[in-house]
């Protein structure tokens, strides 16, 4: 079984900067598609951006695009996000997601692991 704890949100005025951690285990990290994903109050979840196996493929959704860094360390078996010019439209709870695979592709759906999830404020 996989499992998965997010590190790193917090508090942050807008145009301010935060990292996301994402620390797995259970498993061979490097066989592990991961992404992350995020769900506002009041909003269905929605991808945010996606990693393949050794980190080579991303994928981003448009909203964070040119914002957004997500990356791997499958030394350390910790995946992150480097969030920058966050707006307060950003807010919301941030999941890490992994889907076991064999090849080097990224995913917007079809995880099987979520963590519990970490809290991200944008004020205005």
């Amino acid at each position: 079984q996989v499992q998965l704890v997010e590190s790193g949100g917090g508090l942050v005025q807008a145009g301010g900067s935060l990292r996301l951690s994402c620390a797995a285990s259970g498993r061979t990290f490097s066989t592990l598609a991961m992404g992350w994903f995020r769900q506002a109050p009041g909003k269905e979840r929605e991808f945010v951006a996606a990693i393949s196996l050794s980190g080579g493929r991303t994928l981003y959704a448009d909203s964070v695009k040119g914002r957004f860094t997500i990356s791997r360390d499958n030394a350390k078996n910790t995946m992150y996000l480097q969030m920058n010019s966050l707006k307060p439209e950003d807010t919301a709870v941030y999941y890490c997601t992994a889907r076991i695979d064999w090849y080097e592709r990224v995913f917007e759906s079809g995880y099987d692991y979520w963590g519990q999830g970490t809290q991200v404020t944008v004020s205005s």
